[in-house]
């Protein structure tokens, strides 16, 4: 089982690195793994999470956002991801098992319908700095619960803030994605509910998947694997409300 874990996990990291979708994988295999819910969804973030800073760091020299804009995202982002996995660590299992149905349903209607969301949004207006930071804040709180279409959300709460160059918005989204998960993470950690016997393999699959397909990557058409990710993270949203 560990060795098909570090599979998966080097997929999801490969997917991330083309175009997003991992925990459709890593969370369903570790909760088939026997793993309980709660810290299945916590190690899928432990999983994930060094891939994602070094795409960060890939982004760096794209986030020019005003430094008024990256404090006060950054400082809702840190208090949202932190939120919500507190909530997270006081769900029972059972609870969110009954929540994980609607909540992949969430993630994979994002996906599905993410750019459609972004370009609505992009022709709405620009909202203002305060509303900006409170939709972050929720968006960083179900990031820190559970994530699975977090990334698509930001981009579209940035296309309202008035954001047009991609590059700039995918650097931002990248760089707060990792604020949130970092902190959830280091309360996952703290509060004792990873499960460490697959989260440091799945780790380092997932990096290693990521990386070593970043030159393929950019070969593929993204339409392709965005289309891979839709089908299977419509089949895990199907299975897990028929189970």
């Amino acid at each position: 089982m560990p060795i098909v874990l570090f599979i998966t996990a080097a997929i999801g990291g490969a997917l991330n690195a083309v175009a997003g979708g991992g925990s459709f994988f890593t969370l369903p295999a570790l909760i088939f793994a026997g793993v309980p819910a709660v810290a299945a969804n916590a190690t899928s973030t432990l999983a994930l999470w060094p891939a994602s800073v070094g795409s960060t760091f890939a982004y760096r020299g794209d986030i020019k956002t005003s430094r008024q804009w990256l404090l006060v995202l950054g400082v809702t982002s840190l208090a949202g991801g932190f939120a919500g996995a507190l909530l997270l660590v006081r769900t029972s299992d059972s609870s969110f098992l009954r929540l994980l149905p609607w909540l992949m349903f969430i993630a994979a209607a994002t996906f599905t319908f993410g750019n459609r969301i972004r370009q609505a949004t992009a022709h709405t207006g620009h909202a203002s700095l305060p509303v900006v930071a409170i939709l972050q804040l929720f968006i960083a709180a179900y990031g820190g619960y559970f994530g699975g279409g977090m990334g698509i959300m930001m981009l579209a709460t940035m296309a309202l803030a008035g954001m047009t160059n991609i590059h700039e918005m995918n650097g931002l989204k990248s760089f707060l994605g990792v604020a949130i998960n970092g902190f959830a993470l280091a309360t996952f950690i703290i509060t004792g509910t990873i499960s460490w016997r697959y989260g440091l393999a799945m780790a380092v699959g997932a990096t290693l998947g990521g990386y070593s397909t970043a030159a393929f990557a950019r070969r593929l058409d993204p339409r392709y694997v965005r289309w891979f990710v839709i089908v299977v993270g419509w089949g895990m949203t199907i299975y897990f409300f028929v189970r």
